[in-house]
């Protein structure tokens, strides 16, 4: 009997099973049936997997057809303080399960321990009927269509959320709003193209389950960063419940067919069980040792801030890590992943951080993995995480300083140097381990934190909707309020804070890299000063289509500036700029020299690039004078003052002549 690949595999006689636990001493399936919902008794059959082979229990079970309901039971070890926590009253998702039913609806139940998580006993409560179950899936899939390949030089990205960004959309068919089906919609897909996005990365879609904090206040994980099922997708993103694989499959290949790649954010760093004291759904009764990094005595160690910690240096998580991508490749034709907090990967057993782990170097070396698009979160919940620009020449990374430096440039903080050097690609962080500007993810907002509109309109985090008192969320915001601290009906304000974000997105847009667009921000989404929103499935979260003047001028503003992107080289190159090709320019109209640099106090930033476009970036509360370069004349093509970024005076300058800029404004001109 095979043992791989690992997971249920169906079929003309049945099903064989196979679940890797280096620890268990015996291993059953269960087969469940009866009401699916809660609703009434469910029976189980329990079979042992009698085969044990390189750590892997496996067998085959007769007549065990597709849309069967199982799970395991693990016997063995009860010893928290050497990590072992077998307990057979606990029924276990299977790790590689290709979809997953249920949810958990008794956190007692769903605990291996009784008393103290440490000191105590393992529960007797049987979690059957609380807790999620495994569904057996045929694996066979017709090829995917080509992908959309588009060159990481030309890649603009959205980042979604697939049930938040249409659960408000009025002409997405009500059965559709918040699914698979309703981000494949036609009018959906028309706004990404329209706004010229290239690439969806969607928030993560694997099947996940609320952390037991979460849990127990009768909350939920909306974001999903809580994963359950590593190749499943979450089920409660299907329109129709247990259709959630032809759907995913169905959003991708119409994603596909209108150019657009898809990229998924995955969480291999963590999962949704928290610490020891939290719930017994799949791994840690399983296995924990060999999923998760342990401290002493027993304990998760810790360094997503999540309660646990998966192991990167452990073969039973590097195997599966590497399979549920693939998975996701073969599957259903992804683009590519964005890897949450991607330096716990180069951290095996939550230690010092190395760009050649094995988990990295597996990843990045795979036949398959190796031609997607690659994207690392460079950081972790520690201070030894931070790893901006650490990660190998497969790696394009979310770069964090880019983000600090644009919204440090546009409140007044820091003078020119640092935003120089992200503007033009990062070469200072991405050039000498081998990577073309395009390693750099450029991005000014992201689903953590402020979205564009608040990040101009509030100073401080307001989370008090939450449920923590406030105190989550990050208090390093980078913010401005202009004045007013939230909403208001001031017009010179309102003016202001759109005239503000036009500026912080022609910024990103006109930046050599490679750009991310918070979705919902070229819409002028808020979320009400919230900046953890990561709880709220609700209108806190959901995108608004509502139709004003100011959504759709800042959509049209955006359009503009990707389109100028597209259709200019020079803005998207993919290699670094050398000597010459770039020059700076005082506002006096004079080269900048060393010292300029060091002027902390200077807000103007004049910039030629390849002789061919000029870029003024002006982030004064006054207006400046800016004299042209003498040795050309320009014409007009962007200006953020006006609403859809169509300069006010199209007319051409010429050489020498002198601008008035605008408090926070960019201009673009194209050289004649």
């Amino acid at each position: 009997m095979p043992v791989f690949p690992l997971g249920a595999h169906p079929d003309d006689h049945g099903t064989r099973f196979a679940v890797a636990s280096t620890s268990a001493e015996t291993v059953e399936v269960c087969l469940v049936d009866g009401p699916d919902g809660g609703d009434g008794a469910l029976t189980e059959r329990r079979v042992e997997l009698a085969e044990h082979t390189f750590g892997v229990w496996h067998g085959h079970v007769p007549g065990v057809r597709p849309g069967q309901r199982y799970g395991y039971r693990v016997h063995g070890e009860y010893q928290p303080f050497r990590g072992l926590r077998a307990n057979p009253h606990k029924i276990l998702v299977d790790p590689y399960a290709a979809r997953v039913t249920g949810t958990v609806t008794d956190v007692v139940a769903a605990r291996g321990w009784h008393g103290d998580p440490m000191s105590g006993q393992p529960s007797t409560v049987d979690s059957l009927g609380a807790v999620p179950l495994s569904v057996v899936t045929s694996t066979d899939a017709a090829p995917r269509p080509p992908r959309p390949d588009v060159p990481w030089s030309e890649t603009v990205v959205s980042e979604i959320h697939v049930r938040g960004w249409t659960m408000r959309h009025p002409e997405v068919p009500e059965a559709h709003r918040g699914t698979y089906l309703g981000l494949a919609h036609p009018v959906v897909i028309a706004h990404l193209q329209r706004t010229g996005i290239t690439a969806v990365e969607l928030l993560p879609v694997q099947a996940n389950a609320p952390e037991p904090p979460l849990l127990e206040r009768g909350a939920t994980n909306y974001w999903g960063y809580a994963t359950l099922a590593f190749l499943a997708p979450h089920p409660g993103y299907a329109s129709v419940p247990g259709n959630e694989v032809a759907e995913f499959r169905y959003l991708v290949d119409t994603l596909h067919a209108a150019g657009i790649e898809v990229v998924l954010d995955i969480v291999p760093n963590h999962t949704c069980e928290g610490g020891v004291g939290g719930t017994t759904l799949s791994y840690r009764g399983l296995d924990a040792p060999a999923y998760y990094s342990l401290g002493g005595s027993g304990h998760d160690a810790d360094i997503t801030g999540t309660g646990n910690t998966l192991d990167a240096g452990s073969p039973t998580v590097i195997r599966l890590v590497c399979d549920a991508m693939r998975h996701w490749v073969h599957a259903y034709g992804v683009d590519g992943f964005r890897i949450d907090l991607a330096s716990v990967l180069g951290r095996p057993r939550s230690g010092p951080f190395s760009p050649d782990s094995a988990l990295l170097t597996a990843i990045a070396q795979d036949p398959t993995l190796s031609t997607c698009k690659l994207i690392a979160e460079p950081w972790d919940a520690t201070g030894e995480g931070y790893r901006v620009g650490g990660f190998g020449v497969a790696w394009s990374e979310w770069n964090g300083r880019y983000r600090d430096a644009v919204r440090d440039f546009w409140r007044g903080h820091g003078g020119v140097a640092e935003l120089a050097s992200r503007l033009t690609g990062s070469s200072d962080i991405y050039q000498l381990s081998g990577r073309r500007p395009w390693a750099s993810v450029n991005f000014v907002t992201a689903h953590d934190g402020f979205t564009l509109r608040d990040l101009v309109s509030y100073e401080r985090k307001h989370n008090e909707g939450n449920g923590e008192q406030n105190r989550d969320g990050t208090d390093d915001n980078r913010a401005q309020n202009l004045g007013v601290e939230g909403e208001t009906d001031d017009a010179g304000v309102r003016a202001a804070r759109l005239a503000t974000a036009r500026a912080m997105m022609a910024t990103l847009l006109l930046s050599i890299g490679t750009p991310m667009i918070t979705g919902g921000d070229e819409r002028w989404r808020t979320q009400g000063g919230n900046n953890n929103a990561y709880c709220r499935d609700d209108e806190t979260s959901w995108v608004d289509w509502t139709a004003t003047d100011e959504t759709a001028a800042m959509e049209a503003f955006t359009a503009k500036v990707t389109a100028l992107r597209r259709e200019s080289p020079v803005l998207h190159r993919d290699q670094f700029y050398v000597d010459g090709e770039v020059l700076w320019w005082d506002p006096s109209g004079r080269p900048m020299e060393p010292h300029d640099w060091h002027d902390g106090g200077r807000r103007t930033l004049v910039v030629l690039l390849a002789d061919y476009w000029l870029l003024l970036l002006h982030a004064g509360d006054a207006p400046a004078d800016c004299v042209l370069p003498s040795e050309h004349g320009f014409t007009p093509v962007l200006d953020s003052t006006t609403a859809d970024g169509t300069p006010a005076d199209p007319a051409p300058v010429e050489a020498g002549a002198t601008l008035v800029l605008p408090p926070r404004s960019v201009r673009l001109l194209r050289s004649r």
